[in-house]
């Protein structure tokens, strides 16, 4: 009697999931999209299939998910396509791998410690030809080096008008102990241009709290504009979202092609039960067309110890809006879901 009890109680959960799931309104999502899922990066592949990368709280491995949809991407099945070595580099604190398509293959940028020094944190590359990324052989390209080269991590790429870039992470300042954004020109895939500038370091209040950090990149070129998201301060309720921007036609090495907002875009909100949103990426939905914010966040704010071993940061979606001046709107006061019903209403002719 108690297996069909049993059965019973998960069918009426099924059917429950299945109807909320019914509810959503186009560009909503059935968050969290991914559990214990930190550092989350979602790219959408030219055949529509979208592909999540993340870091997983044991620190150890490299896995990818493959979904139609972004909602999907909750029940779909992890594929580890890289583990953690046993000794030396690449051996420890495996963080915040990113998936790109570039040049005809696969590549990953993830971070990573030695096993002999957690804390000897370095940027590195995977690659792989297959056109499915869940699939074929995934080969080390080993350490992408940098001219600092100190303690770098969260490493990005972007293209634009004909050049790739990189943006990445490392110490920033020679009086303080910081990280902050470098960017430079790519010569390959997994090699940099020797000129590299900080185009952000902590300077606000807000950047300060428990370490004094930018890391985390995401880029959006919209409305003429270069955006730049980044994260700031330590990674409990204290993380937050900053915003840089350049123009599109400016010198993007320039540092003084970049502005920066003097406060955060999206930080915790206790009504919403949203403590430390941070290290963020962005997507398109299925239509093409609206841009969504893929980010992380916890859904309480004590925590026991050291925040960067609590491991309950959930990957969640959210439809990012903009405003009439062409900046993003990141809906501080909104729900996920709520931030898909506030799109701007269209003027009349």
């Amino acid at each position: 009697m108690k297996i069909f009890r049993l059965i019973f109680a998960v069918t009426l959960l099924l059917a429950g999931l299945s109807a909320n799931a019914q509810k959503l309104k186009k560009n909503q999502f059935n968050n969290p999209i991914a559990l214990q899922r930190a550092d989350p990066f979602v790219t959408k592949a030219s055949d529509g299939t979208y592909y999540f990368i993340a870091t997983v709280p044991e620190y150890d491995r490299i896995e990818i998910r493959s979904s139609k949809t972004i909602n999907g991407i909750k029940e779909a099945t992890p594929v580890v396509v890289w583990r953690k070595h046993t000794s030396g580099p690449m051996g420890n604190h495996i963080w915040a791998p990113e998936l790109h398509r570039l040049d005809g293959k696969w590549y990953i940028y993830f971070a990573a410690g030695s096993a002999e020094d957690k804390w000897k944190i370095r940027k590195y590359a995977l690659s792989n030809p297959s056109e499915d990324p869940t699939k074929g052989t995934w080969t080390e390209e080993g350490e992408m080096v940098s001219v600092r080269n100190e303690f770098t991590l969260d490493a990005t790429t972007f293209e634009h008008k004909g050049q790739r870039f990189h943006i990445w992470v490392d110490r920033a300042s020679d009086k303080v102990v910081n990280t902050g954004l470098y960017i430079a020109k790519m010569t390959s895939p997994t090699t940099l241009d020797e000129k590299q500038v900080v185009i952000s370091q902590p300077e606000h209040p807000w950047e300060v709290i428990g370490h004094r950090v930018n890391e985390g990149p995401a880029v959006l070129i919209r409305n003429g504009k270069v955006f730049v998201t980044f994260s700031a301060s330590a990674t409990d309720a204290n993380y937050c979202i900053g915003l840089l921007w350049a123009d599109d036609n400016a010198d993007l090495l320039d540092p003084a092609s970049w502005n920066k907002l003097p406060e955060p875009v999206f930080y915790s909100n206790e009504e919403l039960n949203r403590f430390g949103p941070g290290h963020n990426s962005f997507t398109v939905a299925e239509d093409g067309k609206t841009d969504i914010m893929i980010y992380h966040a916890r859904d309480y704010k004590e925590i026991e110890g050291e925040p960067l071993y609590d491991p309950n940061r959930h990957a969640r979606a959210r439809v990012l809006n903009w405003t009439k001046d062409g900046m993003p709107d990141f809906g501080q006061n909104l729900s996920d879901n709520e931030a898909a019903l506030n799109k701007p209403k269209k003027k009349k002719k």
